[in-house]
């Protein structure tokens, strides 16, 4: 009995490891590592395997170096604004024209609609785009909240709606609105204070937030 929970031990760990190999984002990449080395690194101890312990404890120490350099890294963030009809706007819609439909699946690029088009930059480096209209004066319409695989750590959300709040504010926007039909991306609005309202739609109110 004992054998078998020890096996079934190293399986999870294994699995676990395996996982973090299909992560593109780089920070959830080492966190799952991080995870699954330090399960091979206690199934070691546990079948005396001294090799595989020292092996994963170190991998488990790279991996927490590695974490701490990404969370005390001080990145620049800017927004490159541009006209619906930017070429290189278009050429970034079609090259990840697949992995946006992931996550907005009922997405149309329709340039008449942006009154806003945006670039996120992170050390000049294009993280992801932005594109929104206005609707009833004072309501922010999201139609496109697209982040590059790398960047999907909460970062560009945080810039654009609360380090960007004013800008909207300035613009005559009261509140921002987004429609759903991902529940990755239904996690990703709650956790930068949007709330569901009574149309089904994600609300988050600028003046209040």
């Amino acid at each position: 009995m004992q054998t078998n929970l020890l096996s079934l031990f190293g399986y999870f760990a294994s699995l676990v490891i395996a996982v973090s190999m299909t992560m593109s984002s780089i920070v959830k990449f080492r966190w799952i590592n991080l995870v699954g080395a330090v399960a091979f690194a206690v199934y070691g101890l546990l079948i005396h395997a001294i090799p595989v312990t020292v092996l994963n404890g170190f991998i488990a120490l790279v991996d927490v170096y590695y974490l701490i350099r990404i969370y005390r890294k001080k990145e620049v963030f800017d927004i490159l604004e541009v006209r619906g009809d930017n070429k290189y706007l278009h050429a970034f819609l079609d090259f990840h024209q697949k992995d946006i439909l992931k996550f907005f699946p009922d997405f149309t690029y329709k340039p008449e609609m942006n009154t806003i088009s945006f670039f996120v930059l992170r050390n000049l480096h294009v993280a992801g785009v932005f594109l929104a209209h206005r609707e009833d004066k004072d309501i922010l319409y999201v139609g496109l909240d697209y982040v590059t695989s790398e960047y999907r750590d909460l970062k560009n959300g945080k810039f654009i709606y609360r380090h960007l709040r004013s800008h909207f504010i300035e613009q005559g926007f009261r509140r921002v609105v987004a429609h759903v039909s991902n529940r990755k991306y239904e996690k990703y609005l709650k956790k930068l204070g949007f709330k569901k309202n009574e149309e089904g739609k994600f609300a988050k109110d600028l003046i209040a937030s």
